[in-house]
Protein backbone atom coordinates (compact mmCIF):
# COMPACT_ATOMS: atom_id res chain seq x y z
CA UNK A 1 0.00 0.00 0.00
CA UNK A 2 3.17 2.16 -0.32
CA UNK A 3 4.06 3.28 3.21
CA UNK A 4 7.28 2.76 2.86
CA UNK A 5 8.44 4.76 -0.55
CA UNK A 6 10.31 8.09 -1.07
CA UNK A 7 8.91 9.70 -3.67
CA UNK A 8 5.23 9.17 -3.74
CA UNK A 9 2.30 9.99 -1.57
CA UNK A 10 0.17 7.31 -0.14
CA UNK A 11 -3.65 5.67 -0.66
CA UNK A 12 -4.31 4.06 1.86
CA UNK A 13 -7.55 1.96 2.32
CA UNK A 14 -8.27 -1.69 3.25
CA UNK A 15 -10.98 -5.10 2.03
CA UNK A 16 -11.54 -7.64 4.49
CA UNK A 17 -11.19 -10.84 1.97
CA UNK A 18 -11.60 -13.16 4.50
CA UNK A 19 -14.74 -12.14 6.79
CA UNK A 20 -13.13 -12.76 10.26
CA UNK A 21 -10.49 -9.24 10.17
CA UNK A 22 -11.73 -6.83 13.46
CA UNK A 23 -8.35 -5.00 12.86
CA UNK A 24 -6.30 -4.48 10.01
CA UNK A 25 -2.84 -2.45 10.62
CA UNK A 26 -0.98 -0.75 7.81
CA UNK A 27 1.57 -1.40 7.07
CA UNK A 28 1.12 -4.56 8.57
CA UNK A 29 4.71 -5.48 9.90
CA UNK A 30 6.80 -2.43 11.82
CA UNK A 31 5.91 0.88 11.87
CA UNK A 32 5.68 3.34 8.49
CA UNK A 33 6.15 6.99 7.15
CA UNK A 34 2.94 7.82 6.28
CA UNK A 35 3.47 11.40 4.41
CA UNK A 36 1.94 14.84 4.75
CA UNK A 37 -1.29 14.69 2.42
CA UNK A 38 -1.75 10.62 2.13
CA UNK A 39 -5.52 10.12 1.07
CA UNK A 40 -7.01 7.44 3.31
CA UNK A 41 -10.80 6.24 2.28
CA UNK A 42 -12.95 4.86 4.90
CA UNK A 43 -15.99 2.54 4.00
CA UNK A 44 -19.23 2.85 5.77
CA UNK A 45 -18.78 -0.45 7.41
CA UNK A 46 -15.20 0.70 8.82
CA UNK A 47 -13.48 3.20 11.36
CA UNK A 48 -9.77 4.17 11.21
CA UNK A 49 -7.33 4.93 13.77
CA UNK A 50 -4.46 7.02 13.03
CA UNK A 51 -1.48 6.47 14.94
CA UNK A 52 1.38 9.51 15.07
CA UNK A 53 4.44 9.72 17.27
CA UNK A 54 3.35 6.52 19.06
CA UNK A 55 -0.05 8.16 20.10
CA UNK A 56 -3.89 7.46 19.00
CA UNK A 57 -5.98 10.56 16.75
CA UNK A 58 -9.66 10.83 16.52
CA UNK A 59 -11.07 8.02 14.82
CA UNK A 60 -12.06 8.37 10.88
CA UNK A 61 -15.25 8.48 9.99
CA UNK A 62 -16.54 6.88 6.39
CA UNK A 63 -15.05 9.11 3.29
CA UNK A 64 -11.79 10.30 1.86
CA UNK A 65 -9.55 12.03 4.41
CA UNK A 66 -6.36 14.08 4.27
CA UNK A 67 -3.63 13.01 6.76
CA UNK A 68 -1.09 15.30 8.17
CA UNK A 69 2.17 14.47 9.15
CA UNK A 70 5.66 16.03 9.81
CA UNK A 71 7.00 13.48 6.89
CA UNK A 72 7.70 15.21 3.45
CA UNK A 73 8.78 13.19 0.61
CA UNK A 74 12.17 13.17 -0.12
CA UNK A 75 13.01 16.16 2.44
CA UNK A 76 12.06 13.70 5.27
CA UNK A 77 14.56 11.04 3.98
CA UNK A 78 17.25 13.58 3.71
CA UNK A 79 17.00 14.66 7.19
CA UNK A 80 16.34 10.98 8.83
CA UNK A 81 20.00 10.59 7.46
CA UNK A 82 21.45 10.42 11.35
CA UNK A 83 18.49 7.71 11.80
CA UNK A 84 19.95 5.22 8.97
CA UNK A 85 17.38 6.60 6.59
CA UNK A 86 14.35 5.89 8.67
CA UNK A 87 12.49 8.98 10.16
CA UNK A 88 11.53 9.14 13.78
CA UNK A 89 8.17 10.57 12.42
CA UNK A 90 6.54 7.06 12.60
CA UNK A 91 2.91 7.18 12.01
CA UNK A 92 0.60 3.63 11.16
CA UNK A 93 -3.32 3.46 10.58
CA UNK A 94 -5.14 1.01 12.19
CA UNK A 95 -8.68 -0.06 10.35
CA UNK A 96 -11.49 -1.00 12.64
CA UNK A 97 -14.15 -3.53 10.82
CA UNK A 98 -17.20 -1.98 12.50
CA UNK A 99 -20.24 -4.76 10.97
CA UNK A 100 -21.13 -7.05 12.95
CA UNK A 101 -19.39 -10.63 13.07
CA UNK A 102 -22.14 -13.19 13.86
CA UNK A 103 -22.13 -17.15 14.44
CA UNK A 104 -19.05 -17.51 17.50
CA UNK A 105 -19.14 -20.33 19.17
CA UNK A 106 -19.16 -20.38 23.10
CA UNK A 107 -19.29 -23.82 24.78
CA UNK A 108 -17.76 -25.35 27.93
CA UNK A 109 -14.60 -27.24 27.39
CA UNK A 110 -14.65 -29.13 30.51
CA UNK A 111 -17.73 -29.52 32.60
CA UNK A 112 -18.89 -26.93 35.05
CA UNK A 113 -20.16 -28.22 38.49
CA UNK A 114 -23.94 -27.25 39.63
CA UNK A 115 -25.44 -27.45 42.76
CA UNK A 116 -28.81 -28.99 41.66
CA UNK A 117 -31.55 -28.89 44.31
CA UNK A 118 -33.40 -32.57 43.91
CA UNK A 119 -30.12 -34.01 41.80
CA UNK A 120 -27.28 -32.71 44.23
CA UNK A 121 -23.71 -32.19 43.03
CA UNK A 122 -24.07 -32.51 39.08
CA UNK A 123 -21.83 -31.12 36.02
CA UNK A 124 -23.35 -29.65 33.38
CA UNK A 125 -22.01 -28.97 29.46
CA UNK A 126 -23.26 -25.62 27.41
CA UNK A 127 -22.95 -24.78 23.87
CA UNK A 128 -24.62 -21.83 21.91
CA UNK A 129 -23.00 -18.87 19.54
CA UNK A 130 -23.30 -15.25 20.36
CA UNK A 131 -22.37 -12.25 17.88
CA UNK A 132 -19.92 -9.07 18.78
CA UNK A 133 -19.26 -5.68 17.04
CA UNK A 134 -16.83 -3.41 18.37
CA UNK A 135 -18.39 0.07 19.52
CA UNK A 136 -15.32 1.82 21.12
CA UNK A 137 -12.79 1.37 18.25
CA UNK A 138 -9.57 3.65 20.49
CA UNK A 139 -10.61 1.76 23.48
CA UNK A 140 -10.95 -1.86 21.51
CA UNK A 141 -7.14 -1.24 20.13
CA UNK A 142 -5.60 -0.14 23.50
CA UNK A 143 -7.05 -2.79 25.71
CA UNK A 144 -6.59 -5.81 23.29
CA UNK A 145 -5.38 -5.05 19.41
CA UNK A 146 -1.80 -3.63 21.07
CA UNK A 147 0.35 -3.21 18.02
CA UNK A 148 -0.76 -6.74 15.93
CA UNK A 149 -0.66 -6.38 12.51
CA UNK A 150 -4.10 -8.19 12.43
CA UNK A 151 -6.29 -9.32 15.15
CA UNK A 152 -9.25 -11.54 14.20
CA UNK A 153 -11.86 -13.56 15.59
CA UNK A 154 -9.75 -16.30 16.45
CA UNK A 155 -7.67 -14.03 18.33
CA UNK A 156 -10.71 -13.63 21.17
CA UNK A 157 -13.02 -16.06 20.79
CA UNK A 158 -11.19 -18.43 23.26
CA UNK A 159 -10.73 -15.59 26.01
CA UNK A 160 -14.21 -14.03 25.31
CA UNK A 161 -15.56 -18.30 25.71
CA UNK A 162 -14.11 -18.31 28.55
CA UNK A 163 -16.23 -14.74 30.36
CA UNK A 164 -19.18 -16.58 29.06
CA UNK A 165 -18.90 -19.63 30.64
CA UNK A 166 -18.45 -18.47 33.99
CA UNK A 167 -20.81 -16.23 33.91
CA UNK A 168 -23.63 -18.33 32.24
CA UNK A 169 -22.27 -20.82 35.61
CA UNK A 170 -22.97 -17.73 37.80
CA UNK A 171 -26.88 -16.55 36.27
CA UNK A 172 -27.40 -20.23 36.27
CA UNK A 173 -26.96 -20.88 39.93
CA UNK A 174 -28.63 -17.79 40.86
CA UNK A 175 -31.80 -18.35 38.94
CA UNK A 176 -32.39 -22.17 38.23
CA UNK A 177 -32.60 -24.71 40.82
CA UNK A 178 -32.92 -27.68 39.56
CA UNK A 179 -32.07 -28.82 36.03
CA UNK A 180 -35.89 -30.55 35.82
CA UNK A 181 -36.81 -27.10 35.30
CA UNK A 182 -34.63 -25.72 32.17
CA UNK A 183 -37.08 -27.05 29.07
CA UNK A 184 -38.87 -23.41 27.94
CA UNK A 185 -36.66 -21.33 29.57
CA UNK A 186 -33.76 -21.12 27.00
CA UNK A 187 -34.62 -17.99 25.79
CA UNK A 188 -35.39 -16.31 29.23
CA UNK A 189 -31.57 -17.52 30.07
CA UNK A 190 -30.29 -16.06 26.97
CA UNK A 191 -31.64 -13.11 27.70
CA UNK A 192 -30.89 -12.55 31.17
CA UNK A 193 -26.98 -14.29 30.21
CA UNK A 194 -26.43 -11.07 27.80
CA UNK A 195 -27.48 -8.69 29.56
CA UNK A 196 -24.92 -9.49 32.17
CA UNK A 197 -22.19 -9.59 29.82
CA UNK A 198 -22.69 -6.53 28.61
CA UNK A 199 -20.50 -4.87 30.65
CA UNK A 200 -17.53 -7.53 30.39
CA UNK A 201 -17.81 -6.94 26.91
CA UNK A 202 -17.69 -3.25 26.93
CA UNK A 203 -14.59 -3.41 29.44
CA UNK A 204 -12.87 -4.01 25.73
CA UNK A 205 -14.76 -1.98 23.87
CA UNK A 206 -16.80 -4.57 22.12
CA UNK A 207 -20.91 -4.92 22.26
CA UNK A 208 -22.73 -8.27 22.36
CA UNK A 209 -25.59 -8.54 19.71
CA UNK A 210 -27.17 -11.01 20.48
CA UNK A 211 -26.05 -14.69 22.81
CA UNK A 212 -28.10 -17.85 22.02
CA UNK A 213 -27.93 -21.01 23.92
CA UNK A 214 -28.19 -24.30 21.75
CA UNK A 215 -28.25 -26.82 24.46
CA UNK A 216 -27.33 -27.62 28.08
CA UNK A 217 -26.60 -31.36 29.18
CA UNK A 218 -25.90 -33.25 31.61
CA UNK A 219 -23.91 -36.53 32.20
CA UNK A 220 -25.35 -39.76 31.13
CA UNK A 221 -25.89 -41.17 33.91
CA UNK A 222 -28.09 -37.79 35.19
CA UNK A 223 -30.22 -38.23 32.04
CA UNK A 224 -30.54 -41.53 32.39
CA UNK A 225 -32.17 -40.73 35.98
CA UNK A 226 -34.43 -37.66 34.53
CA UNK A 227 -35.65 -40.56 31.65
CA UNK A 228 -36.78 -42.84 34.59
CA UNK A 229 -38.66 -40.02 36.24
CA UNK A 230 -40.41 -39.04 33.39
CA UNK A 231 -41.09 -42.73 32.71
CA UNK A 232 -43.05 -42.56 36.00
CA UNK A 233 -45.04 -39.38 35.44
CA UNK A 234 -46.17 -40.67 31.69
CA UNK A 235 -47.65 -43.59 34.49
CA UNK A 236 -49.44 -41.09 36.91
CA UNK A 237 -51.10 -39.63 33.56
CA UNK A 238 -52.00 -43.11 32.54
CA UNK A 239 -53.61 -44.00 35.58
CA UNK A 240 -55.71 -40.28 35.67
CA UNK A 241 -57.10 -40.82 31.86
CA UNK A 242 -57.98 -44.30 32.34
CA UNK A 243 -59.92 -42.80 35.83
CA UNK A 244 -61.54 -40.43 33.32
CA UNK A 245 -62.22 -42.66 30.68
CA UNK A 246 -64.08 -44.97 33.42
CA UNK A 247 -66.20 -42.15 34.77
CA UNK A 248 -67.14 -41.25 31.38
CA UNK A 249 -68.20 -44.60 30.83
CA UNK A 250 -70.27 -44.33 33.70
CA UNK A 251 -72.19 -41.60 32.54
CA UNK A 252 -73.05 -43.17 28.98
CA UNK A 253 -74.73 -46.37 30.94
CA UNK A 254 -78.29 -45.04 31.52
CA UNK A 255 -78.43 -43.01 28.21
CA UNK A 256 -80.61 -44.44 25.44
CA UNK A 257 -79.54 -45.56 21.91
CA UNK A 258 -81.69 -42.49 20.41
CA UNK A 259 -80.76 -40.01 22.54
CA UNK A 260 -77.28 -40.31 21.75
CA UNK A 261 -77.93 -39.34 18.39
CA UNK A 262 -79.46 -35.93 19.67
CA UNK A 263 -77.06 -35.14 21.63
CA UNK A 264 -74.78 -35.81 18.73
CA UNK A 265 -76.62 -33.74 16.85
CA UNK A 266 -76.93 -30.61 19.31
CA UNK A 267 -73.09 -30.72 20.24
CA UNK A 268 -72.28 -30.21 16.33
CA UNK A 269 -74.72 -27.60 16.33
CA UNK A 270 -72.90 -26.09 19.05
CA UNK A 271 -69.68 -26.23 17.69
CA UNK A 272 -70.50 -24.55 14.30
CA UNK A 273 -70.76 -20.67 14.99
CA UNK A 274 -67.23 -21.51 17.07
CA UNK A 275 -65.78 -23.27 13.54
CA UNK A 276 -66.88 -20.34 11.41
CA UNK A 277 -65.63 -17.45 13.77
CA UNK A 278 -61.96 -19.10 13.67
CA UNK A 279 -62.52 -19.49 10.30
CA UNK A 280 -63.11 -15.81 9.54
CA UNK A 281 -60.97 -14.63 12.33
CA UNK A 282 -58.23 -12.14 11.41
CA UNK A 283 -54.48 -12.36 12.82
CA UNK A 284 -54.44 -12.23 15.74
CA UNK A 285 -51.19 -10.13 16.55
CA UNK A 286 -49.20 -7.89 14.09
CA UNK A 287 -45.24 -8.49 13.69
CA UNK A 288 -43.35 -5.51 16.17
CA UNK A 289 -41.54 -3.07 14.63
CA UNK A 290 -37.67 -3.31 14.85
CA UNK A 291 -36.39 -1.27 18.18
CA UNK A 292 -34.08 1.37 16.48
CA UNK A 293 -30.85 1.46 18.21
CA UNK A 294 -30.09 3.79 20.75
CA UNK A 295 -26.86 5.28 22.25
CA UNK A 296 -26.66 6.62 25.41
CA UNK A 297 -24.51 8.06 27.64
CA UNK A 298 -22.82 5.86 30.39
CA UNK A 299 -22.72 8.77 33.12
CA UNK A 300 -26.12 10.26 32.96
CA UNK A 301 -28.15 7.27 30.40
CA UNK A 302 -29.43 10.24 28.13
CA UNK A 303 -30.10 9.70 24.64
CA UNK A 304 -26.78 11.41 22.57
CA UNK A 305 -26.19 11.33 19.11
CA UNK A 306 -24.40 7.96 17.61
CA UNK A 307 -21.25 10.02 16.67
CA UNK A 308 -20.91 12.49 19.88
CA UNK A 309 -17.76 12.61 21.51
CA UNK A 310 -19.16 14.56 24.65
CA UNK A 311 -22.56 14.07 26.12
CA UNK A 312 -24.12 17.49 25.55
CA UNK A 313 -26.01 16.92 29.00
CA UNK A 314 -22.96 16.09 31.62
CA UNK A 315 -19.87 16.62 29.36
CA UNK A 316 -18.80 13.22 29.20
CA UNK A 317 -16.04 11.64 27.09
CA UNK A 318 -17.37 9.49 24.62
CA UNK A 319 -14.44 8.48 23.03
CA UNK A 320 -12.85 6.07 25.09
CA UNK A 321 -9.09 5.40 24.79
CA UNK A 322 -8.94 3.84 28.72
CA UNK A 323 -11.70 2.36 31.16
CA UNK A 324 -11.66 2.13 34.97
CA UNK A 325 -11.60 -1.50 36.00
CA UNK A 326 -13.60 -1.13 38.97
CA UNK A 327 -16.38 1.58 37.95
CA UNK A 328 -16.35 1.69 34.16
CA UNK A 329 -15.63 5.80 34.02
CA UNK A 330 -14.24 6.58 30.75
CA UNK A 331 -10.91 8.11 31.68
CA UNK A 332 -8.56 10.39 28.98
CA UNK A 333 -5.44 8.98 27.44
CA UNK A 334 -3.07 10.21 29.98
CA UNK A 335 -5.30 9.12 33.44
CA UNK A 336 -2.85 7.69 36.26
CA UNK A 337 -6.09 7.32 38.57
CA UNK A 338 -10.33 7.32 38.12
CA UNK A 339 -11.44 11.11 38.81
CA UNK A 340 -14.95 9.16 40.18
CA UNK A 341 -13.74 6.28 42.55
CA UNK A 342 -9.69 7.17 42.96
CA UNK A 343 -8.39 3.59 42.14
CA UNK A 344 -5.20 3.20 39.40
CA UNK A 345 -6.47 3.04 35.67
CA UNK A 346 -3.91 0.67 34.42
CA UNK A 347 -4.18 -1.90 37.71
CA UNK A 348 -6.10 -5.19 36.58
CA UNK A 349 -8.56 -6.62 38.93
CA UNK A 350 -7.35 -9.14 40.59
CA UNK A 351 -9.01 -12.87 40.15
CA UNK A 352 -11.48 -14.80 42.97
CA UNK A 353 -9.47 -17.42 44.63
CA UNK A 354 -12.43 -20.12 45.57
CA UNK A 355 -12.08 -20.90 49.58
CA UNK A 356 -13.38 -24.54 48.74
CA UNK A 357 -10.89 -26.19 45.90
CA UNK A 358 -8.29 -22.90 45.27
CA UNK A 359 -9.59 -22.89 41.48
CA UNK A 360 -9.21 -19.10 40.09
CA UNK A 361 -11.97 -17.58 38.68
CA UNK A 362 -12.92 -13.84 37.67
CA UNK A 363 -12.82 -11.01 39.61
CA UNK A 364 -16.55 -10.78 40.16
CA UNK A 365 -17.87 -14.48 39.97
CA UNK A 366 -20.28 -15.41 42.39
CA UNK A 367 -19.73 -19.30 41.89
CA UNK A 368 -16.90 -21.76 41.13
CA UNK A 369 -16.89 -23.50 38.13
CA UNK A 370 -14.46 -25.77 38.93
CA UNK A 371 -16.87 -27.51 42.32
CA UNK A 372 -20.16 -25.07 41.73
CA UNK A 373 -20.26 -23.89 45.40
CA UNK A 374 -20.79 -20.57 46.49
CA UNK A 375 -17.32 -18.31 46.60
Amino acid sequence: MGTNNIFFLEAIEWFDETGKEIVHRIPEKGSGEIKFGAQLTIRESQVAVLFYKGKATDPFGPGRHTLTTANIPIITKLLSIPWAGTSPLRAEVYMVNMKIFPNLTWGTRDPVAFKDSELSLIRLRAFGVFNIQVVQPLLFINSLVGTQGIFNTEDIEEYLNRVIVSRFNDYLGENIDTILNLPGKYDELSEGLNKRLQEDFAHFGLGLSHLYINSITPPPEVQKAIDDKSRLGVFDDINKLLKMKAAMALEKIPEAEGAAGTGIGMGAGLMMPAMFSEMFRGPTSQPQAQQQEVFKCPECQQTIPKDAKFCPYCGHQQLVFIQCSNCNKNLPANAKFCSRCGHPAEEKPHPKKCPHCGTENLSNSIFCNQCGEKI
